[in-house]
């Protein structure tokens, strides 16, 4: 899944979307913090292409996308949104391609205002970004070019505290930002940064009122932080491939920033610091069994505001779920499967 998918619903309940052969399947809790339901399908029996995408809303609505066959050689992109975790996702609803015809142009991405509109960005043929945004009674808004060129795949999409949407893309020689400047208006590129980042290792996330991060792994291996408008802050050395997840959450009466990641050896790693301070330094800390290596690390709130964290590996469908324990700092529970 490109987005976060381990979300915390408007109830309490936790959910999971797991993309599994060629559907998303979905996974929630059947009170907070208790028991989960057996996975189901999510929009029906359309067979998807691999790569979906998912976005949550200030409303804790999800927002899913994917490519679908359409034929040998064409697809087009389907929407569908699941309002509470114990509810039935809606049907998948075809939404359109970026350039009105042909085949998958890129792995797309999500996100959604504080006016629940659905922002979903792809690459298109040309090699930059569309965007398409649901408008605010219902529909799509028509298809947007916001230009660019050589953007890599796996954008990062997210919505800033002001509830204006924001893009990042890798691109030749650094990574670029789009950013509305006023709700429901198109986003605009403020401007590239020259760091160059590994590909699919972009992970945004609001960290501020007035700022969102972007994280990701530079060609050195270290775990950047960049804000636009500032120069990237190297964190961390990255503890394995692709991108980390990340949360806000309040550890000891401090705003804090929680990095994971699975690590080289398998098993997941943690770092807290305070957040925007990336200065202050952080260090990992281990978790867990070793993992295989197609497992993916997911970190969110519970009920209490507490954090929560999930491992999936697709190959086997195996969830491993642990959360914080009621002591000092950021000690975590034993893991279980799920």
């Amino acid at each position: 899944m490109n987005g976060d998918w381990l979300l915390r619903g408007r109830d309490g309940r936790l959910t999971v979307y797991l993309p599994s052969d060629d559907a998303v399947l979905c996974r929630a809790e059947l009170v907070p913090g208790g028991p989960w339901e057996t996975p189901r399908r999510v929009g029906g029996d359309q067979r998807l292409h691999p790569g979906p995408a998912v976005g949550q809303g200030a409303d804790g609505y999800a927002h899913l996308v994917a490519w679908r066959p359409t034929g040998s050689d064409g697809s087009v992109l389907v929407h569908s949104t699941h309002f509470r975790p114990r509810l039935a996702p809606l049907d998948w609803t075809p939404v359109g391609h970026p350039d009105k015809k042909g085949d998958r142009t890129g792995t797309p991405a999500v996100a959604v205002d504080d006016r629940g509109r659905a922002h979903v960005f792809v690459r298109n043929k040309g090699g930059g970004v569309s965007l398409l945004a649901q408008k605010e009674k219902g529909g799509w808004n028509p298809w947007q070019d916001l230009g660019g060129e050589g953007v890599q795949d796996r954008l990062a999409a997210v919505t800033g505290e002001s509830g204006l949407v924001e893009l990042y893309a890798a691109v030749p020689g650094g990574i670029a930002h789009w950013r509305q400047q006023e709700p429901g208006k198109q986003p605009v590129r403020t401007g590239d940064t020259g760091a160059s980042a590994r590909p699919d290792t972009l992970h945004a996330l609001a960290t501020s009122a007035e700022h969102t991060t972007l994280y990701f792994t530079d060609e050195r291996g270290e775990l950047c932080a960049w804000r636009p408008g500032s120069d990237p802050v190297p964190l961390i050395t990255a503890a394995g491939p692709g991108p980390v997840s990340a949360v806000r959450c309040v550890i000891e009466g401090h705003d804090c920033t929680v990095l994971a990641q699975r690590s080289t050896n398998g098993r997941v790693v943690f770092a807290a610091y305070p957040t925007e301070r990336e200065r202050a330094g952080a260090w990992w800390t281990g978790s867990g069994p070793q993992l295989p290596p197609d497992a993916e690390v997911a970190v969110a709130l519970d009920e209490h505001d507490e954090i929560v964290a999930a491992t999936l590996t697709p190959s086997t469908g195996t969830l491993l779920l642990t959360r914080r324990k009621d002591e000092p700092g950021l000690a975590l529970r034993a893991w279980r499967e799920v």
